[in-house]
């Protein structure tokens, strides 16, 4: 079986406080290991203005993280819960090589 690696980036709210932010992005580093994924790098990327408005907001704190993993059940996850998750504005994966 081959391993894929993965790159998420997602937007959280900008008006969250830094312990809620610290506790979100821990559980979603913890939603990949605990569905097969092994953690490369998880890192916040900084607060960027966005072309357009997204809910009502029109910035966002940037998280990326980069893992691998035999198959898809951790990207799976994290994107079910992240479309759940009022914190979460946009997430994006992309399979990296």
């Amino acid at each position: 079986m081959t391993t894929t690696k993965y790159e998420i980036t997602y937007i959280i709210k900008p008006d969250i406080d830094e312990e809620s932010k610290k506790a979100l992005v821990e559980n979603y580093d913890k939603v990949i290991t605990d569905n097969g994924g092994t953690m490369v790098e998880s890192k916040d990327w900084e607060k960027r203005h966005f072309a357009y408005e997204i809910n009502k907001y029109r910035e966002g704190l940037y998280h990326v993280m980069t893992f691998t993993a035999d198959n898809a059940d951790a990207v799976n996850e994290f994107d079910r819960l992240s479309k759940i998750d009022t914190a979460v504005l946009r997430s994006m994966t992309v399979k990296v090589g």
